[in-house]
């Protein structure tokens, strides 16, 4: 028998081993998976070929409708933006708008807004913040129209606009400064509280002023000369009460000098003291005579009246502009003259130029009193109290 030898794994003979080849089963098992791999993918593939050039026809139109659609709305927006901008397509508007020192930015454009001037505040804040709007709106009272765009706007709220807003106010001999103040501002020219902030605080560069200290608007009692002036509405008050300023000192300006002269009497705060009591007591005459009272008896203490000057115009000043009683008499305040002899503190009005002018020069009189003829509406002048006091009485009798 054959010698049977087994393998070193007891399997019987072995047999001859083949080199491997590309040819190997497993080799042609994996093309064969690779080409059906394959063909599946090139199956799939040309379907959705004709999926992708439908989605992309669909997509540009698509694309094309967006644009479109977004230029369409873009340019109506822009539109309506732009006519709001330029100050086109609105409704016939005209307003009055007033802006004072403490209105704020954001406030203006409220206002222009509730008004329909603007449509959208965002806008104009936008081209605000662009050209410095905000710098250049000044305070005052303005005339404005849905025909201005926004430049028109802003430049129609500055300090030189032609279209703020101005008035004519007649500030008549005799007025108190409250009076004066109370008036400006019914007009529409500036408030009360701001023109006395002003009057009492700001130092104006006045020589003649120097000796008034600041802390209390009335400083400037009798300075506010009286005159019709045009004043923009919502002016700024330091301009308002300068402009009244100026022209007193343009005024007495020839005359100043005298006062500051060696060995003079009367300083100007004394003369325009005396022409603010002249200018109420006068019934529009005897304004030389009535100066002539007032300094007999300043200048002469020993005479009937002692050196007290007795206006009842002092105590109407005191007593908030009611018809003086006796009771007034009694106020004590150096602007009462029944109390204390000479000059009050200061003026108790405004005076006008005729009113200065007898107090410069006053007639060369021996009249000590004076009181009013109910009938011809003059005064009558006397040199003693006994004359006055018999006036007096039969005024009285006579009603």
């Amino acid at each position: 028998m054959a010698d049977e030898r087994r393998t070193p794994t007891g399997r019987g003979p072995s047999q001859p081993q083949r080199r491997p080849s590309s040819a190997q089963p497993g080799a042609r098992s994996q093309q064969s998976v690779r080409s059906q791999q394959g063909a599946r993918a090139q199956s799939q593939r040309r379907p959705r070929r004709r999926r992708s050039a439908a989605s992309k026809v669909a997509g540009a139109f698509l694309y094309v409708l967006v644009v479109l659609a977004s230029s369409v709305i873009l340019s109506t927006v822009g539109w309506v933006w732009a006519c709001d901008l330029l100050g086109l397509n609105k409704e016939p508007v005209s307003i009055e708008i007033e802006i004072d020192d403490d209105t704020d930015f954001n406030t203006v454009v409220d206002t222009l807004e509730e008004k329909g001037l603007i449509q959208y505040k965002f806008l104009f804040k936008l081209y605000a913040a662009f050209s410095h709007a905000e710098d250049k709106i000044a305070p005052g009272k303005y005339e404005l129209n849905t025909e201005m765009d926004y430049h028109a706007l802003v430049s129609s709220m500055g300090s030189s606009s032609s279209t703020r807003l101005t008035t004519n106010v007649t500030i008549k001999e005799g007025l108190t400064i409250d009076q004066v103040f109370e008036l400006l501002d019914d007009r529409g020219v500036c408030s009360v509280e701001r023109l006395r902030d002003m009057a009492a605080n700001w130092d104006y560069a006045f020589d003649w002023l120097r000796d008034r200290p600041l802390g209390d608007y009335h400083r400037l009692e009798g300075y506010l000369f009286p005159d019709t002036y045009t004043f923009e509405m919502g002016e700024n008050p330091k301009f308002v009460i300068n402009k009244m300023l100026v022209n007193f000192d343009s005024k007495m300006d020839e005359y100043m000098a005298q006062f500051s002269a060696e060995g003079a009497i009367y300083s100007l705060h004394d003369i325009v003291t005396v022409a603010s009591m002249i200018e109420k007591e006068t019934d529009g005459t005897d304004y030389q005579t009535i100066s002539s009272v007032i300094y007999n008896r300043l200048t002469n203490p020993a005479a009937e009246t002692v050196g007290y000057l007795q206006i009842d115009a002092t105590l109407v000043y005191l007593n908030g502009g009611k018809v003086p009683t006796l009771a007034d008499r009694e106020i004590d305040s150096p602007y009462n003259t029944y109390k204390y002899q000479g000059l009050p503190a200061g003026p108790i009005s405004n005076p006008g130029m005729e009113s200065l002018m007898a107090a410069m020069n006053p007639e060369s009189t021996n009249y000590y009193f004076y009181v009013l003829n109910p009938e011809t509406k003059r005064h009558e002048f006397t040199r003693t109290y006994a004359e006055h006091d018999a006036l007096v009485q039969r005024y009285q009798t006579n009603g």
